[in-house]
């Protein structure tokens, strides 16, 4: 055969349009598929946010008085799907760390306050409009805190403890670009402790005397009202969330009465992110880590 430069071989071209067709509907097939591919990850809502506030201490092992002063908390929440009930369970998660300065009403002694509880809570949707949901739902809380009276010498400290099992509801409304969000949760059994009235701490935790501190808690002797309300409000990178928290707990047992009552302005940042740890950031393709290979 003779070459003739600037003819093109027609036969031989032809013969490879269909391989070059092939090659590129394999392709863009590959392609298609990869973008449709769902992922296989939850995402999960979480902020932390620094409240300011009230609190107002009464506690009848260390005074008659109330006591009132500043509170400050710290908290930590975290929202996240789960595959339980159809994938239409929500998990939440508080961690919160509570401390409070107070005063009595003449200001002539101080009662310091702190505690740290956890929370979690499982959430069922039981209704659904196009910017409104209401969830019901139930879970755990724990807590270990206690109250110090410096004018006392004697018993000066009141250890506040306590396990519980929880009634819960929340509520998000869609308005705009901003949300809103209302829970409410009470408990309804568990176990706290108290000591009996006079019976000093040197009793129960050195000469191990600790019979009747430990006492089952439900509607007659431990009463508590959790009440969280937030605003969510997207900037330019961020979301700002600002809210309301309020406690109310109170145990009338052993002819002790403790009520510990606190409100929280709370603000901070929450977050969108997903969770893809284990297993699940291995074999997923369509998400690559920075840190995994």
């Amino acid at each position: 055969m003779v070459y003739r430069p600037g003819i093109v071989n027609t036969k031989y071209s032809m013969k490879k349009i269909p391989i070059v067709l092939f090659v590129w509907f394999f392709f863009f097939c590959v392609l298609y598929s990869q973008e449709r591919e769902p992922l296989s990850v939850e995402t999960v809502n979480q902020s932390t946010l620094f409240g300011i506030g009230k609190a107002f201490l009464s506690d009848s092992y260390l005074s008659p008085l109330t006591y009132s002063g500043v509170s400050m908390t710290l908290m930590h929440d975290r929202i996240k799907g789960s595959p339980h009930l159809h994938g239409n369970l929500l998990i939440q998660q508080q961690f919160q760390i509570q401390t409070a300065i107070t005063k009595n009403p003449t200001a002539s002694a101080s009662e310091y306050y702190g505690d740290i509880n956890y929370h979690l809570n499982g959430y069922y949707p039981l209704l659904r409009t196009t910017n409104f949901r209401l969830f019901g739902g139930g879970g755990f809380d724990a807590s270990l805190g206690g109250i110090y009276n410096v004018r006392n010498s004697n018993n000066p400290g009141s250890l506040k403890t306590s396990v519980n099992l929880n009634l819960a509801t929340m509520a998000l409304y869609n308005w705009q670009m901003i949300t809103f969000r209302w829970q409410l949760s009470t408990p309804f059994a568990g176990m706290f402790f108290s000591p009996e009235y006079g019976h000093s701490y040197y009793e129960i935790f050195t000469l191990g005397n600790n019979k009747g501190t430990i006492h089952f808690g439900s509607f007659h002797n431990q009463l508590a009202l959790r009440n969280y309300f937030t605003v969510d409000v997207p900037l330019n990178r961020i979301t700002l969330r600002a809210g309301y928290l309020g406690d109310y707990y109170r145990t009338d047992v052993n002819q002790l009465t403790t009520k510990i009552v606190s409100h929280h302005f709370m603000i901070g940042l929450a977050a969108e992110s997903i969770n893809f740890g284990g297993r699940k950031a291995k074999r997923n393709p369509s998400i690559k880590s920075i840190y995994y290979e």
